[in-house]
């Protein structure tokens, strides 16, 4: 199982595609909208973008780190490993996640039939495949997916997938804790804000009230 090991000072110095540009919190999936997506790209064989898919709701990371996997994070033995551990970008952090049998179906498919070596990218760039996939491309191709499906691409992004999961997690559980180790956040502070608990929680109460 490896890991990726990113330089953070080049990190820091790349300036963000979307500086400047209005961000707010994105909607996690729902169920039935997950499930949507992925049988719409399992109907048009689009195998790296159903193993892309599959991953980034299994691994709820970050964009930056979702595009930057390689084959040997999550691929041994000829075969897709059942939990995989990589360092985060942005905090610098190690983080694990489960790959669920869905996901590991998706990604042998992807591997097999077009061949990659344990140091390829996961997810090479059309344009450049040394290179991997950029969190630009990653984006619009969320956009494209949640667009698929006539959900408002205004109120996704790639954050919607690292949410979902996590977020069904908690609604089951009421485990803060727990999410809190997936995400990978140092404080459970800041799991409570990337979920919008306070919010959903509060937006339910209104709902009940019929004045």
């Amino acid at each position: 199982m490896g890991t990726i090991i990113t330089n953070l000072s080049e990190c820091q110095s790349r300036r963000p595609w979307n500086k400047g540009r209005l961000a707010g919190q994105k909607s996690p999936l729902k169920l039935k909208d997950v499930w949507a997506i992925r049988i719409r790209l399992q109907l048009a064989n689009d195998d790296r973008n159903l193993a892309l898919f599959n991953l980034a709701i299994d691994s709820k990371l970050r964009a930056c780190d979702l595009v930057r996997l390689r084959v040997s994070d999550v691929w041994a033995r000829d075969r897709a490993n059942l939990r995989a551990i990589i360092r985060q970008k942005k905090t610098g952090r190690p983080v694990q996640f489960e790959i669920t049998e869905q996901t590991r179906d998706a990604i042998s498919r992807w591997i097999w039939l077009y061949g990659h070596a344990p140091e390829d990218y996961l997810f090479p760039s059309r344009r450049k495949p040394s290179w991997h996939l950029s969190s630009r491309q990653y984006a619009r191709l969320v956009t494209n997916w949640v667009n698929s499906i006539g959900l408002n691409p205004a109120n996704y992004g790639t954050h919607s997938l690292r949410r979902t999961k996590a977020t069904m997690i908690y609604r089951r559980t009421g485990n803060l804790r727990a999410v809190q180790i997936l995400l990978g956040h140092s404080k459970l502070e800041s799991t409570v804000r990337y979920l919008g608990i306070e919010v959903d929680d509060a937006l339910e109460i209104a709902e009940q009230l019929d004045l």
